[in-house]
């Protein structure tokens, strides 16, 4: 081999290594800029900024522009706020969990027992005051409750569902106190999921519960926000859940109510709306096959991710009236 074709070799690997340091490094680069929006899109997602800071809209009425800023710094969510309160007369009971939560006790003269009313994510316990005056309709005083972050209670973070199991047995406990021996629990969406992580971490065994579109898994419910915007879920919903996690103390990626539900062995009611974008019908299915005990599922046929008692009110009523008569 002459000297000009074994330095022109020489050449070509010197140039070979360039290129693929420069592609090590746009791959570094990429999977440093990855994690760095997926932290900062955690931490807004699971944490609540100052009242009166601007909700970021939902993602379809994003423009382009805006769009591509809630995907790269994450969505403005301001603490929510109680906006109402109680037509009924009502106490106000704070209770310890993790942190302070704050309770609405509506006390009727004779009731048929107690049910605790728990929100859904970015929600608060005025929210719930309609699905309350129903079960005060019905016979039950109800207890509303501020999950951690929300409302009255303390904290300014969620973790969907996660911890704020905890809220759910404190409550239990509360009232087994005060001798409430018929304890129903109601929850929607993230309130669901908390009953269904209850029923797993501290074995509750409330008289009964009636719970809405849980979602089947963190993983899962993350990736339908990013099919919302109509951007592919991997690789950023698992950096977002990895992240979420380590921000707030839990492996994220085994909030699973799927599982959770193979411990629910107390009479349980499932609502779903059979047109929701964000839970599929194939998680509620796996949720209800999972449960042990006795159980109904009721589906409504045009609701999305909803409050059903807004659109479906007879059929709600209906349905959760004939449920409490059958196991109280």
């Amino acid at each position: 081999m002459s000297d000009s074709l074994w330095w022109q070799g020489i050449k070509g690997v010197q140039r070979k290594r360039k290129v693929l340091k420069r592609l090590q490094w746009i791959v570094i680069g990429l999977f440093l800029a990855m994690n760095t929006i997926a932290y900062f899109h955690a931490y807004k997602f699971t944490h609540f900024s100052e009242s009166g800071t601007d909700k970021t809209k939902n993602p379809k009425e994003l423009g382009t522009s805006n769009k591509i800023k809630a995907l790269l710094f994450g969505i403005n969510n301001p603490k929510p706020i109680n906006t109402t309160q109680p037509a009924r007369p009502f106490e106000v009971i704070n209770l310890q969990s993790s942190q302070k939560i704050e309770c609405w006790h509506i006390k009727l003269d004779s009731s048929k027992g107690t049910v605790i009313v728990f929100h859904g994510f970015s929600g608060n316990k005025s929210l719930m005051l309609d699905k309350s005056e129903e079960f005060n309709k019905l016979g039950y005083n109800t207890l509303l409750v501020d999950f951690i972050g929300t409302g009255g209670s303390d904290g300014n973070n969620t973790t969907v569902g996660y911890k704020e199991a905890q809220d759910v047995k404190v409550c239990i406990d509360y009232l087994r106190q005060i001798n409430e021996h018929n304890i129903v629990l109601f929850g929607t969406s993230m309130g669901a999921a908390a009953i269904l992580k209850a029923a797993e971490a501290f074995q509750i065994d409330p008289t009964c519960a009636i719970i809405e579109c849980p979602f089947g898994s963190m993983y899962k419910t993350t990736c339908a926000r990013f099919k919302h915007m109509n951007v592919p879920c991997f690789p950023m919903a698992g950096l977002l859940l990895f992240w979420g996690g380590v921000q707030n103390g839990f492996w994220a990626f085994s909030h699973n109510p799927t599982e959770y539900a193979k411990c629910v062995k107390f009479p349980t009611l499932l609502l779903y709306g059979e047109k929701d974008a964000e839970v599929s019908r194939a998680e509620i299915d796996n949720i209800f096959a999972n449960m042990t005990g006795k159980k109904r599922l009721y589906t409504f046929a045009d609701a999305g991710h909803e409050n059903y008692l807004k659109r479906y009110k007879v059929d709600w009523v209906n349905t959760v009236s004939v449920f409490l008569e059958e196991n109280l």
